[in-house]
C-alpha cells in the first residue's frame, strides 16, 4: 500500500462521525487529565483504556492515540498558568511560560505553546509516515553508550542555566544527581539513601517532586512577602484568551521549532527515553545555540516552542518502534500496546502488510488531532485561568490542595505528598540561597537514564572506557558534550561573559 493510499485509508476510517466524535472526546479528556497535576500522560491513556473495551479496534487504537498526543499538550496549561507542570515533559515549559504569564503574556504564551505543540506533533507524524522503517533501524543500532552520551549531552545545560552564577547552579545539578540516587540500585538491587524507609526503595517519585518544587514553592514564596496575598501579578484577572504569535515571531524561530521537532521525534523513538528528556534536552540544545542565552528563563517565546514543539514530537516517535518492531519506546506506549494487543492488533514488520487499517488510522489520527487539539486546549486554557481570578489569599491554599491530590494521585501513596512536602520546602531553600532548582530537577530527571545507560555499558565494555566511547555516535555526542560544558568558561575567560537571569 503506497503512502497516499495508507492517508486516503486512514482519512476516510476516521472521517466516519462515530469515530470522528470519538476523537474529539479523546482530545477532551486527554488535555484535562493533561492539565491536573499529577496525572501522566501514561496515566491519561490507562484512565482512557476502559472506554475502548466496547469499541471496535480501529476506533480503539484512535481514541488512545488522541488521548495520548493532547495529555501532553495539556501539562503546558498548568505550567504557564500556575507554575505546576501537568506532566514532567512540561517542567521546562515553566522557565518561561510563568514568567510570561506574570508580566500578563499568559495568552500569547499559551499560543506559542499550542502552536508549537501543534507542530511538533505533526513533524513526528509526517516522519512516522515516511520513515518508520528506517528511522527504527537507526534506533535499533544506538546501544547504551550512545543512549549515556545523549543524556549526559542533556546535563551539560548546567552550564549554561545560569552563567552568572555557574558555581551554584553546578552544585544545584550535583544535588539532583545525588537524590537520582536515592532507592534500589537497578544493576545489583542495593540500597542507597533509603533511611531504611521502603517508600524510598524505589526512588523519588518525579511528578510529586516537580509539584513540590515548582507549586509549592511558589506559594510559599508568596507568604513571605510583606504585601497582602490577595494581589493578581499579572495575569489579566483571570481573562487570558490565548493569542499566536505573530507572523514575524513564527518565521523568527521556525527553524528552532523544526529542529526541536526532529530531535523530539528521534529522541521518542529511543526506547526508555521519552518526552520528558527530549523537552529538556531542546531546551539546553536552544540555550547553547541562541545568540541571547540570558534571556532564556526570563520568559520568552523561545524557551516554550523548544520544549512543546519537543515533547509533542516525542510522541510521534515513541510511536515508530511501537508499530514497526512492537517495541514500545516509553510507558505511555507500553499501556498503549497491551491495549492494542488485546484488541487483536498484531504489532511488528507485518502490520503494514496484515493488518494495514490500524497503521493508516493511526496516522490520520495524529495528525487530526494535532491539529483539533489547538482549539480544545484553548477552550479548557479559559477555564483554567478562571481561577486566577481569585485571590491570592484563596488562591494559594487552592494550589497547595491541588497540589496535595496530584502527588497522591500518582500512587496513592501519602509517603508522595510527604514527598512533595520536603520538595516544596527545598525549593525555598533553594530560592533564598540563590542555588537553581531548574538544575537539580535536570539532574534528578536525567540522572536515573544517564546511571542505568552508563552501567549498561560499562559492563558491556567490560569496564574498558575507551572501548565503551570508540562508537562513533557515543565518541561524537561526547566531544559535543564536553565542547558545551567547556565553553561558557572558555568565553568567560576571554572576556565574552553576559550576564544572565535564572531559569
Amino acid at each position: 500500500m503506497s503512502t497516499f493510499e495508507l492517508l486516503q485509508s486512514g482519512f476516510s476510517v476516521l472521517m466516519e462521525p462515530q469515530v470522528f466524535f470519538m476523537v474529539v472526546m479523546a482530545i477532551v479528556m486527554g488535555t484535562i487529565f493533561g492539565a491536573l497535576p499529577g496525572v501522566s500522560s501514561t496515566m491519561a491513556v490507562a484512565l482512557g483504556l476502559p472506554f475502548t473495551y466496547s469499541m471496535e479496534p480501529v476506533p480503539a487504537i484512535v481514541f488512545l492515540v488522541a488521548v495520548y498526543c493532547s495529555a501532553i499538550t495539556g501539562g503546558s496549561i498548568t505550567a504557564i498558568l500556575f507554575k505546576i507542570p501537568g506532566v514532567p515533559s512540561s517542567a521546562p515549559t515553566t522557565f518561561d511560560g510563568y514568567p510570561m504569564a506574570q508580566r500578563g503574556e499568559a495568552g500569547k504564551a499559551l499560543g506559542v505553546a499550542l502552536g508549537a505543540s501543534a507542530i511538533g506533533g505533526l513533524v513526528s507524524a509526517f516522519c512516522m509516515l515516511l520513515l518508520s522503517p528506517q528511522l527504527t533501524q537507526a534506533a535499533l543500532s544506538f546501544g547504551p553508550s550512545d543512549l549515556f552520551a545523549i543524556t549526559f549531552m542533556g546535563l551539560s545545560i548546567l552550564a549554561c542555566l545560569d552563567s552568572s552564577n555557574i558555581l551554584r547552579t553546578i552544585i544545584s545539578g550535583l544535588i539532583g544527581l545525588l537524590l537520582a540516587c536515592v532507592g534500589q540500585d537497578r544493576m545489583y538491587a542495593v540500597q542507597r539513601m533509603t533511611f531504611g524507609s521502603k517508600e524510598l526503595l524505589a526512588g523519588l517519585e518525579m511528578i510529586p517532586v516537580l509539584i513540590g518544587i515548582f507549586a509549592v514553592t511558589e506559594v510559599l514564596k508568596q507568604t513571605r512577602k510583606s504585601d497582602r496575598l490577595d494581589a493578581k501579578e499579572g495575569v489579566g484577572g483571570g481573562h487570558v484568551d490565548t493569542k499566536m504569535p505573530t507572523l514575524a515571531e513564527w518565521l523568527r524561530i521556525k527553524w528552532l521549532v523544526l529542529r526541536c521537532s526532529i530531535i523530539g521525534t528521534i529522541i521518542g523513538i529511543l526506547p526508555g527515553a521519552g518526552a520528558t528528556i527530549a523537552s529538556f534536552l531542546c531546551y539546553s540544545t536552544e540555550t547553547k545555540l541562541s545568540k541571547h542565552p540570558e534571556k532564556f528563563g526570563t520568559g520568552i517565546i523561545d524557551g516554550i516552542a523548544a520544549s512543546e514543539s519537543a515533547n509533542n514530537a516525542a510522541t510521534g516517535g515513541a510511536m515508530v518502534p511501537l508499530l514497526s518492531l512492537g517495541i514500545p519506546g516509553g510507558n505511555a506506549a507500553a499501556v498503549m500496546m497491551s491495549a492494542l494487543v488485546l484488541k487483536g492488533v498484531q504489532l511488528g514488520p507485518l502490520l503494514l502488510t496484515n493488518q494495514p487499517q490500524y497503521l493508516s488510522a493511526t496516522f490520520a489520527s495524529m495528525l487530526v488531532t494535532n491539529i483539533l487539539m489547538v482549539i480544545v486546549a484553548m477552550g479548557i486554557a479559559k477555564v483554567f485561568a478562571k481561577i486566577l481570578a481569585i485571590p491570592y489569599s484563596y488562591l494559594g491554599p487552592i494550589i497547595v490542595m491541588l497540589a496535595i491530590i496530584g502527588s497522591y494521585a500518582t500512587n496513592m501513596s501519602i509517603a508522595d505528598v510527604k514527598i512533595m512536602a520536603v520538595a516544596g520546602i527545598v525549593g525555598l531553600i533553594f530560592a533564598v540561597c540563590r542555588f537553581n532548582s531548574a538544575a537539580m530537577i535536570l539532574g534528578l530527571v536525567l540522572g536515573e537514564i544517564c546511571e542505568s545507560n552508563f552501567s549498561r555499558a560499562y559492563t558491556i565494555s567490560r569496564a574498558d572506557l575507551v572501548s565503551m566511547f570508540s562508537r562513533p555516535i557515543a565518541g561524537s555526542l561526547m566531544v559535543l558534550s564536553v565542547a558545551l560544558l567547556v565553553y561558557p568558561i572558555v568565553a568567560s575567560f576571554f572576556g565574552k561573559k553576559k550576564p544572565s537571569a535564572n531559569a
